[in-house]
């Protein structure tokens, strides 16, 4: 797992309308939120991206993008800001490079049933690339004003 101070790991990955974004894209201009969820439209997804969509330009005004990273397709993407009117950039990780180099491809035991899967995650990559905040294992609810509330201390 990734801890705070350290360079963030690079990244490519389509957004929804297939454009390619990459941790270089930010650099010098930019802090970035890259937040892991593990699925397009199910509760605590659906409820974690509305709360940052609510909080987005707060977070733009404090020079913040948001990217939110599932292994879903850029097509499921579009389909769940479409219908959540959703504002956040949603990166589609199909590969799974970025929930591997950034350490939240996991082992996860529902019901007593062991599977891998994204384990809810943010990361703060300050304008240099570092890593200013790594926390793994969050909770949807109440998460993006948590953030925005660390964004504001950099």
């Amino acid at each position: 797992m990734l801890e705070n101070n350290q360079l963030a790991p690079d990244f490519e990955a389509p957004d929804a309308h297939g454009n390619v974004k990459n941790l270089s894209d930010y650099r010098n201009s930019k802090n970035i939120v890259l937040y892991f969820y593990p699925k397009d439209d199910t509760p605590g997804c659906t409820l974690e991206a509305k709360q940052f969509t609510a909080l987005a330009n707060a977070f733009a005004d404090l020079d913040t993008v948001i990217l939110g990273v599932s292994k879903d397709s850029c097509d499921s993407h579009q389909a769940f800001m479409d219908k959540y009117d959703l504002s956040v950039k949603l990166l589609a990780d199909t590969t799974g490079n970025m929930c591997e180099s950034y350490g939240v491809w996991q082992e996860k035991i529902k019901n007593g049933d062991r599977k891998m899967g994204i384990v809810r995650s943010t990361f703060i990559i300050d304008k240099q690339g570092i890593l200013q905040e790594a926390m793994y294992g969050v909770s949807a609810d109440g998460h993006a004003q948590e953030i925005l509330d660390k964004i504001k201390q950099l």
